[in-house]
C-alpha cells in the first residue's frame, strides 16, 4: 500500500511537472509573437492539452487501482507466491476410518475380483481391513487401477508442492514384492 501511495505522488508529481513546462512553452510562444491574436488562437489548444493531460491522469489512476487489466492463470502457480513457502494443509481434521488415511500407511494384503470389477484389499494404520475399488478416496489420494494379474494397485496421490509441475503422483502398491516374484 505504501509502494501505491509514492507511486501516486511520484506520479501527479511528473504531470504537474509537464504542465508547467507545457505553460512555459505558451508563455514563450506569446511573447515571441507579441500580438493578442495569437495569443487567443492558443486558448483552444490549451483546453485540448489540459484535457489530454486529465486523462492520462485518469488512466494511470484506473492502472494503479487494477482496473485496465486481468490475469488468468489458467490452472497455473501463482508467479508472484514464495516457492519455499509452506503451503497450509487446506483439508482439516483427518475424518475416521480409511478416507482419514494416507496412502503410506495402508498396506496391500490382496486383490479379489467381484463380479466384473475388482477390489482391493487393503490393511488400515487402525489394524483394520477394508474392500476398495477404483475411485475410493483415501485422505490424500485416491484409487485410480486395480490389476489382479499383476498384483498391483495404483494410487493418484495428491501433492501440495509449488515447485511441481502436476499437482499430483502415482503411487503403486504391489502384493508381491519385486524379489518374490522372481521366485
Amino acid at each position: 500500500m505504501r509502494g501505491d501511495k509514492s507511486v501516486r505522488i511520484l506520479l501527479r508529481l511528473l504531470v504537474s511537472a509537464t504542465c508547467l513546462a507545457l505553460a512555459l512553452s505558451w508563455s514563450r510562444a506569446a511573447d515571441s509573437g507579441g500580438s493578442q491574436a495569437a495569443a487567443s488562437s492558443n486558448e483552444p489548444k490549451k483546453e485540448d492539452e489540459s484535457k489530454t493531460i486529465e486523462k492520462i491522469i485518469e488512466e494511470s489512476e484506473s492502472v494503479m487501482a487494477g482496473r485496465g487489466f486481468t490475469y488468468d492463470p489458467a490452472g497455473r502457480r501463482d508467479p508472484f507466491r514464495s516457492l519455499v513457502e509452506q503451503t497450509k494443509g487446506e483439508k482439516g481434521p483427518r475424518p475416521k476410518g480409511i478416507a482419514g488415511m494416507l496412502i503410506s500407511e495402508v498396506d496391500l494384503v490382496g486383490i479379489v475380483q467381484k463380479g466384473k470389477d475388482n477390489l482391493a484389499f487393503l490393511n488400515g494404520s487402525d489394524n483394520k481391513g477394508y474392500f476398495l475399488r477404483v475411485g475410493d478416496q483415501l485422505y490424500d489420494g485416491k484409487i485410480i487401477q486395480i490389476n489382479r494379474q499383476t498384483g498391483q494397485v495404483v494410487f493418484r496421490q495428491e501433492i501440495n508442492d509449488p515447485r511441481s509441475i502436476k499437482p499430483y503422483r502415482d503411487v503403486t502398491k504391489r502384493l508381491y514384492s519385486a524379489e518374490e516374484e522372481k521366485l
